[in-house]
């Protein structure tokens, strides 16, 4: 009884939560007819989409995520119903079971921050299919209707520190962490092993925006400026965010201090909107969040998604990348190439922690 009566409370608060977000959130309609005969998706896709903090317009992980999501809506034609959190994120459940109870699938919850929320809703709605990007359902803790999209950022990440490291004219490098957590520190130990192993004598600063549990640090650009600025005034002369919203503020310490930086999850060369910005961004660590929602989408409107698993995006299936735009590693391209051929047949084994 205590459990029907919590998932009743789940979908009224639920209810007025997207309702209250209604006014503010874009639904985009695709043309055409969703789906594929004998799909789930046969009658109209009508996918929801749950962000992680900061919602649509971080230009980056949520921006990726929407991209994937809305390009997939556009070639199958259908819905899309987007639900931001509020400033405590303290309503990620209530809008996940709002997407579910309204009809919409799959639904799709946006970062690791979902874990709890999407293992107690999920279950409430077993015809429902249900995805989380950064969250892994391979033993099936949260649900048989849940799967797992996950990366290894650190693979990318070692990348991006070999980019440094060839790129560095100090020998001294830097990395901004959004949240302290086990998958930012992915993104650190990548990044300090691909540097070392350039140059095992390298400087590498690192420090976190917010402590464990207190998420302001992926929505906080003006502490990433003023984390980063130190960097730069310590003597780094490139710093590497694995931030969120908050990389806006890494890049604006770079311009103003005159040095480099590297983006995160989207190419932010292309999608930051200031050319003083864009000009500073050496390289991006491509975490494809947009190829791996839209592939999740077009699987489940072919009636191909297994939940109870995780499906996993790296080097090998082009999940993870290093972007190229603006020339800025061209001359390094092959220095690159080489690293990311040594993971990919097992030679480098990339950590996933700080030892």
């Amino acid at each position: 009884m205590r459990r029907k009566m919590r998932a009743a409370s789940l979908l009224i608060a639920g209810s007025m939560v997207l309702a209250a977000c209604a006014s503010d959130e874009t639904a985009a309609t695709g043309g055409g007819e969703g789906g594929g005969g004998g799909s789930p998706a046969a009658e109209e896709l009508r996918v929801g989409l749950a962000y992680d903090t900061g919602g649509r317009g971080d230009r980056s992980f949520n921006d990726s995520a929407y991209t994937g999501a809305a390009a997939a809506v556009d070639a199958l034609g259908g819905e899309l119903q987007e639900f931001s959190p509020n400033e405590d994120a303290s309503n990620r459940g209530e809008g996940l079971a709002s997407l579910a109870e309204q009809g919409f699938d799959p639904v799709i919850a946006v970062g690791f921050n979902y874990d709890e929320v999407i293992a107690e809703v999920a279950p409430q709605f077993p015809e429902t299919t249900f995805a989380q990007v950064d969250g892994s359902n391979a033993d099936g803790a949260k649900g048989e209707n849940v799967t797992g999209l996950i990366f290894a950022e650190e693979e990318g990440s070692f990348l991006a520190g070999v980019a440094a490291a060839l790129k560095s004219e100090a020998a001294h490098i830097g990395f901004v962490g959004g949240v302290e957590s086990p998958l930012i520190e992915k993104f650190e130990a990548g990044y300090v092993a691909g540097a070392q192993a350039v140059n095992p004598q390298i400087r590498v600063d690192r420090q976190y925006i917010s402590p464990a549990g207190d998420f302001s640090g992926f929505s906080d650009p003006a502490r990433g400026q003023i984390v980063a600025q130190g960097m730069y005034d310590a003597g780094a002369d490139i710093v590497y965010h694995a931030a969120g919203g908050s990389g806006i503020g890494v890049f604006q310490a770079a311009a103003a201090s005159g040095n480099r930086a590297i983006g995160v999850d989207s190419d932010q060369f292309l999608t930051v909107s200031d050319p003083a910005l864009q000009a500073v961004i050496m390289t991006s660590m491509l975490k494809r969040v947009d190829n791996a929602v839209e592939q999740f989408i077009n699987d489940y409107a072919e009636g191909n998604v297994t939940g109870a698993t995780d499906v996993l995006n790296d080097l090998s299936t082009e999940g993870i990348a290093l972007a190229t735009s603006g020339g800025f590693i061209d001359d390094i391209q092959d220095d690159v190439d080489g690293f990311a051929q040594q993971i990919t047949d097992g030679t480098i084994t990339v950590p996933t922690t700080i030892e």
